[in-house]
């Protein structure tokens, strides 16, 4: 030990270049950082809810706890074999055994299986907590520890242990004591190279809790004391634990003299050390034997100072991590198992791990023990209950994401968890937050690997404990005072929790200014994690937050001026603006410093135009919201221009009514509240800047009242302002302010006095001689009579019953009366809800209002007179509200009833006679009222069916109810309703089984009262007899109908002659009127064309099934029956006549030509005898006009046929060139199994490409089934461009092969495939089909058309034109697959050549 000075010496030489600010920063010893994990406690005992979920559950007590034997004997869950993952984890014969003891994940990958565990990306917390922890490199003490095993040999660092001092073991076993002063100097250098030797590297250091004694262990097994004051060696032991096994943890307790042991057999041993006579010794005891199940991680609780006197302190609690369990044991009074707790099923790997700490549960500090193994921490607390007994609750335990290779508690609230690729992660433990990710792999982490394989020895230990020990760093990470310090290879780092002013500083330094507001926010409502620093009761806590982030504030508005840009457009400078001033505002007001924000603040940023502009558009959700008030006169009035300038004139009206606005001109607002027609803004100033209420409604109605007097239509801004005025009138009524608040209570009678004296004046102010008494009154009820008596009625009911509101009740009602009865010129309507409104009020229970009875009957007659027509539902809609608020008591009902009915006011009848229970009267109403006719059936089923009514009044509805059926008017309306679908009632005709007979007479009721609906009638039902039908119908000689019904029957000709029968009689009224009145003419001609054109449409719809003789039939006499009137002389027939006739005699030659050959009519038209004798000329126009229409539809056709022509050969051709155009693949691999298509040549495998250009093996494709059946033939589809499309419809299947998706376009390089799917060439086919591949290439080049082609349209056409049905595009197809190509929205048609495509 002599030559100890001198290498003091050379190390404190080397730690000169450490600056005073980094070790000021790493050290502050007990009065600083220490003595914030203290002063965290003390405040976490203060809160009274504490985070920790409630709901604990207990491990349960047993009554005779087991020992320590008992749990030696145990079955653990260890009778499987155990089977090491990686056996080169244990190659020891290649391992230089001074080079293995140091691993790092920074240098070399330790062969983790938990990287795979990380699967989800962490969240970013830094902008959320800033950064929580500060680590600094211990320079000083670096460089010593390189220079020491450059200069004296020391080896490379292996162990750390920190108190007051910090230990340093090394591989060579010598033992560096560090000062934690500014200067990190040498103080002694323990033991030497020599016993490193025997003794192998250091293994575990302890220090005791007075920093006098310090523990190593070795990796041959042997343990040294020694004093730390005087750098003595006081005691070697070798033979407190089996020999040729590591120490893997030494641990002082808190007494002094005991001291715990674990080795790499799994062992533990109680060290008693004492003095007898002076001689130092040691007492090894057993507590845990590794026969049956090895210990790797041991931890004994230990107690501060302030909590020496704890009563759990007296136990000298243990806890042991096996690889199966946990254990906490006692060590004093006795030896006594407290708790064992199983793992469950892990992963092997996993490193246990163990950490104590005091924290405060519901007022009460007790220890709490965090143990984990892999990716779950569990947390236990231990309490001591009134008898004397040990009790452990087990708390919420945590799950992570990640592996965990060290576990260190930094304060009772936050935790520092180092996963297994060095990542540190700093956790609240009561909210389980993230706070911090901090990478150290820069560390160089020591690993204390090479002890746990016990390579020092021989390696004998067990292969699962040589598992554990991969990752296992339990000697390079001590905490102390809140510092955590992590041993590397070649240096030592320390890591405390920031300092609140600290974090938010750096946030300040990354120039992250909104971040550090809002961190600072955090702290001062007490929501901020990891707090450090902030001390006091709250108010002074906010105090001193406050004041920090009020220079927070100045400073980001300087930078908000000076970061603007100066050149550029004002969009950018406004964005730039709207991002930085509102946070701002909000925090000044979150501050509660309107002080600050309208002095300071808001002259900074009225430099600036466009940050002034935004500063005063971000006051505006905070007035409307009502949570700023007290703006200074200044900015209010810079606030009004500032949004009057960008003609945002429904803001300023929002501003105004939320603002104080007494200290602002009053009238300049008025003014302009006036010229922008803000009228709430105008009401609001009025009343709350002068009290004056009345002025606002004045200047209201001198706009409104000149064009309602005057009968003219008021502009939708006077209807505004009339509406306005109604509600304000309203609000002052009922004691509120408008638009928004309430009147003071002192207030509110006397504008309630004001509005009503107001209202009922006689003239109003500046009277014009021609003024109608009470304006105000007339002026309201000419805007809106129901609206304002609505108010009024409001106001009413507000009123108390005293002697001067029963007078103003009165006096208004009088006013009322006067100014609506005594004029006419207002309108039922508003004349009826004034007596609706007196009805109202008549009929409270504690009415004084009186009303004149003779004013009712003037209003009964008002409303029924029988002279004016118009309005007639408004009227009895009026006068039926009157009865029902009561009104009925005001009037004779006789006089009512009889007054209604003349009236022919049927819902006054029904309501008259249902207060006489006159039911069957009610019938008439409902049948004599044609809008509520088809309601009678539902009334009188109600009366019949629903409870309530006596068997006399169902009597009489069914007996009058019978009386109008055989009258046969309500039997017709019954069947219509029945059996009509048209009708809107939809009745199931399979379940009413109705017989043919019933459908017959309500068909022939039909004829009588309605004939003109009896073809869309007979074209919707369904149960009728035709022959019965067809006689009805000739009965009442509706032509038309039998017709109809002789078609549908079957008998064309009958139907025919019918028609054309009615056909010659119209013409032969033609020539019997001539010279008539020309619109009785036109009306002929009319129904002439009408007849013909159905007498066409008959022989059109049959000529398809009829053979050539029956067509001339039928066409034959339709051309004679036009042409005979023709034949007669034409002189006497008008022009208008012969021209009509001749043009109709036309439409049916172009019809017939598309059934019968033109020869034939030609033929037939020549033999007539009248032509047959030169009479020509008189035809010559229809024979000339049938041949231009034969050279049109030939020149069509020709025309017609040549596109057709170009065009299949122009897609022929390209069709041609895209088959023979060969396919580029993507890539030269198969896109499933991702191998080179050439290395499966030797399994004869095809290779099949795509028109999308991916290429695939067929044996992949087969094994995922991509498959598909088109026309009998199996065809490959493209994996992954249909593996988006997997749970498509089959449907799809043609759509796909238009996609290119399925294997038409492929290459195969094999010629197998014919033979396996079968020799195309023997299935026989009726008609030519294009290949899928052809097909794919012809879609694609119809799509350069940006349409359909010609032939997809004459081909649509020409299906729909064979189709049965005769209704062209009918869409009458079968099947859900069937699109028209005319129902496509982007159908156009294509005039212009198909264009010509590039080779």
């Amino acid at each position: 030990m002599e030559n100890e000075p001198d290498h003091e010496n050379v190390e404190q030489n080397l730690c000169a270049k450490t600056t005073e600010e980094e070790l000021n920063k790493s050290f502050n010893l007990e009065a600083s950082l220490s003595k914030f994990s203290y002063i965290d406690l003390d405040k976490e005992l203060e809160f009274k809810n504490d985070l920790i979920d409630d709901k604990e559950f207990d491990i349960p007590q047993v009554d005779t706890p087991p020992t320590l034997e008992s749990i030696l004997n145990e079955t653990d869950d260890e009778d499987e074999s155990f089977v090491l993952e990686d056996p080169t984890l244990l190659n020891i014969d290649t391992i230089d055994s001074h080079s293995y003891d140091t691993s790092s994940v920074a240098s070399s990958d330790s062969g983790d299986r938990t990287n795979l565990k990380r699967k989800k990306k962490l969240p970013d917390s830094f902008s959320l907590h800033g950064s929580v922890m500060r680590h600094s490199l211990l320079k000083g003490i670096s460089a010593q520890i390189v220079s020491a095993a450059d200069k004296v040999d020391a080896g490379l660092p292996t162990a750390i242990a920190v108190s007051s001092l910090i230990a340093v073991g090394t591989s060579h076993g010598l033992a560096l004591i560090f000062g934690k002063d500014q200067n990190q100097a040498l103080r002694l250098c323990l033991g030497n190279t020599s016993v490193g030797g025997q003794y192998g590297a250091i293994s575990a250091l302890s220090i005791n809790n007075d920093c006098s004694r310090l523990l190593c262990g070795f990796a041959k097994g042997q343990i040294t004391m020694w004093d730390l004051a005087s750098g003595k060696l006081l005691r070697s032991i070798t033979d407190a634990h089996p020999p040729g096994t590591a120490i893997l943890h030494i641990k002082f307790t808190d007494d002094p003299t005991l001291a715990i042991c674990n080795d790499s057999g799994g062992s533990v041993f109680e060290l008693t050390f004492k003095r007898v006579m002076g001689v130092r010794t040691c007492e090894s005891r057993c507590l845990f034997s590794g026969s049956k199940g090895e210990v790797c991680c041991i931890e004994p609780l230990h107690s501060k100072p302030e909590l020496k006197d704890h009563p759990i302190t007296q136990f000298s609690l243990l806890a042991m991590a096996s690889l199966t369990k946990i254990l906490v044991i006692g060590l004093k009074p006795s030896l006594k198992v407290w708790m064992t707790f199983p793992y469950g099923r892990m992963d092997p790997s996993s490193v246990p791990l163990l950490a104590w700490h005091f924290v405060a549960v519901h007022n009460y500090v007790n220890p709490m023990l965090a143990f984990c193994r892999g990716d779950v921490v569990h947390f236990l607390l231990v309490k001591r209950d009134e008898s004397g007994a040990i009790h452990v609750t087990k708390q919420k335990h945590l799950h992570l994401y990640y592996d965990l290779i060290n576990f260190t508690w930094i304060n009772s609230r936050t935790v520092v968890l180092l996963d297994s690729v060095e990542k540190l992660h700093v956790i609240d433990r009561q909210t389980q937050e993230e706070l911090e990710t901090v990478e150290i792999s820069e560390v160089q982490l020591v690993y204390n690997s090479s002890h746990f394989k016990s390579l020092a020895t021989g390696g004998n230990v067990s292969q699962a404990l040589a598992l554990v020990g991969e990752k296992a760093c339990y000697q390079s990470i001590s905490s102390y005072g809140g510092q955590i310090f992590y041993l590397g290879t070649k240096s030592v780092y320390v890591m405390m929790l920031r300092s609140w002013r600290e974090r938010v500083d750096h946030l300040l330094k990354q120039d992250c200014l909104t971040e550090a507001l809002a961190l600072a926010w955090s702290f001062h409502e007490g929501k901020a994690k990891a707090v450090v620093g902030l001390s006091g009761d709250a108010s002074k806590r906010k105090a001193v937050v406050a004041d920090r982030m009020v220079e927070i504030l100045f400073h980001y508005a300087d930078r908000a001026l000076k970061k603007c840009p100066d050149q550029g457009k004002i969009q950018v400078m406004e964005q730039h603006f709207q991002d930085m001033v509102p946070v701002i505002v909000d925090y000044c007001l979150l501050l509660q410093r309107k002080d600050l924000l309208f002095s300071q603040m808001y002259d900074k940023l009225s430099e600036n135009s466009v940050a002034k502009g935004v500063f005063l558009e971000c006051l505006e959700p905070y007035i409307l919201s009502d949570k700023l008030v007290g703006i200074t006169p200044q900015v209010m009035k810079d606030l009004i221009v500032h949004f009057q300038d960008k003609k945002l004139m429904e803001n300023v009206e929002s501003l105004i009514v939320h603002m104080d606005i007494t200290s602002l001109d009053i009238q300049q607002v008025v003014l302009m509240c006036w010229e922008n027609r803000l009228y709430d803004a105008m009401i609001y100033v009025y009343n709350r800047g002068m009290n004056e209420f009345i002025s606002p409604m004045e200047k209201l109605f001198r706009v409104i009242a000149p064009p309602l007097n005057s009968g003219k239509t008021l502009t939708d801004e006077q209807v505004v302002m009339g509406n306005k005025l109604l509600v304000y009138i309203s609000c002052c009524l009922a004691g509120r302010a408008y638009p928004l608040g309430d009147i003071p209570e002192d207030l509110v009678p006397l504008v309630k006095n004001q509005v009503f004296e107001f209202l009922i004046r006689l003239h109003s102010a500046e009277a014009s001689p021609e003024e109608e008494i009470y304006p105000y009154v007339r002026t309201l009820l000419h805007f809106d009579t129901r609206e304002f008596l609505n108010v009024l009625a409001l106001t009413f009911e507000d009123f108390k019953n005293d002697k001067q509101a029963v007078e103003y009740q009165q006096r208004i009602v009088d006013i009322l009366l006067k100014v609506m009865v005594e004029n006419s010129d207002f309108t039922p309507s508003q004349v009826g809800c004034l007596f609706t409104f007196l009805a109202r009020q008549l009929a409270k229970p504690d009415n004084t209002l009186f009303v004149n009875r003779t004013l009712f009957d003037q209003v009964l007659e008002f409303l029924c007179s029988p002279d004016d027509d118009s309005r007639h539902s408004e009227r009895q809609q009026v006068l039926l509200e009157l009865l029902q608020a009561g009104g009925i008591v005001q009037f004779e009902e006789s006089r009512l009833i009889r007054m209604a009915e003349k009236a022919e006011f049927y819902q006054i009848c029904e309501f008259m006679y249902e207060r006489e229970h006159q039911y069957d009267k009610i019938i008439d109403c409902y049948l004599r009222d044609p809008l509520r006719e088809e309601e009678v059936f539902n009334y009188i089923h109600n009366i019949l069916s629903i409870p309530g009514h006596s068997a006399e009044e169902k009597q009489s509805v069914w007996k009058k109810a019978m009386d109008h059926i055989e009258n046969q008017v309500l039997l017709f309306k019954f069947l219509r309703s029945l059996l009509d679908p048209r009708e809107g009632i939809h009745v199931n005709q399979e379940l009413l089984q109705i017989s043919p007979c019933i459908t017959e007479q309500f068909i022939e009721l039909l004829c009588q009262f309605n004939p003109n609906q009896v073809i869309e009638t007979l074209q919707v039902l369904e149960c009728y007899r035709l022959e019965e039908t067809i006689q009805i119908t000739q009965k009442y000689q509706l032509h038309e109908v039998t017709a109809y019904l002789l078609e549908k029957k079957g008998d064309i000709h009958g139907a025919f002659l019918i028609m054309l029968e009615r056909l010659q009689s119209k013409l032969q009224e033609i020539t019997t009127h001539q010279g008539e009145k020309s619109t009785r003419e036109l009306a002929s001609l009319k129904d002439v064309e009408d007849t013909m054109v159905d007498t066409i449409a008959l022989c059109q719809r049959n000529s398809h099934n009829l053979n050539q003789q029956q067509r001339e039939a039928l066409w034959f006499p339709l051309l004679e029956a036009m042409m005979a009137p023709q034949k007669l002389s034409s002189s006497t027939a008008p022009p208008l006549h012969s021209e009509a006739l001749k043009s109709l005699t036309m439409q049916v030659l172009n019809s017939m030509a598309a059934f019968i050959a033109l020869p034939s009519i030609l033929q037939r038209i020549l033999q007539d005898p009248v032509y047959g004798k030169g009479k020509l000329g008189e035809i010559q126009g229809l024979i000339l006009g049938m041949l231009d229409t034969f050279n049109y539809e030939q020149t069509l056709l020709e025309t017609t046929t040549s596109l057709l022509n170009q065009d299949l050969h122009w897609s022929l051709c390209n069709l041609r060139a895209s088959v023979t155009r060969g396919l580029n693949p993507k890539q030269d691999y198969c896109s499933i199994c991702l191998q080179q298509y050439k290395r499966r040549q030797e399994m004869a495998d095809e290779i099949i490409v795509f028109s999308c250009g991916h290429l695939y093996h067929s044996f992949c494709l087969q094994n995922k089934e991509c498959t598909i059946e088109i026309e009998g033939q199996t065809r490959w589809t493209c994996y992954k461009c249909n593996s988006s499309k997997q749970v498509g419809k089959p449907s799809e299947n043609s759509s796909e092969i238009k996609k290119g998706r399925i294997t038409p376009s492929q290459v195969k390089m094999s010629p197998s495939y014919h033979q396996s799917r079968g020799d195309p060439a023997k299935k026989a086919t009726s008609e030519p089909v294009l290949d899928p591949q052809q097909i794919q290439a012809f879609d694609q080049l119809c799509h350069l058309y940006r349409g359909s082609s010609r032939l997809a349209l004459l081909t649509e056409l020409s299906q729909n034109r064979s189709s049965e049905s005769y209704r062209p595009f009918s869409g009458s197809q079968s099947g859900p697959a069937f699109n028209s190509i005319f129902q496509n929205e982007n159908f156009q048609l294509q005039l212009i050549p198909p264009p010509v495509t590039e080779d």
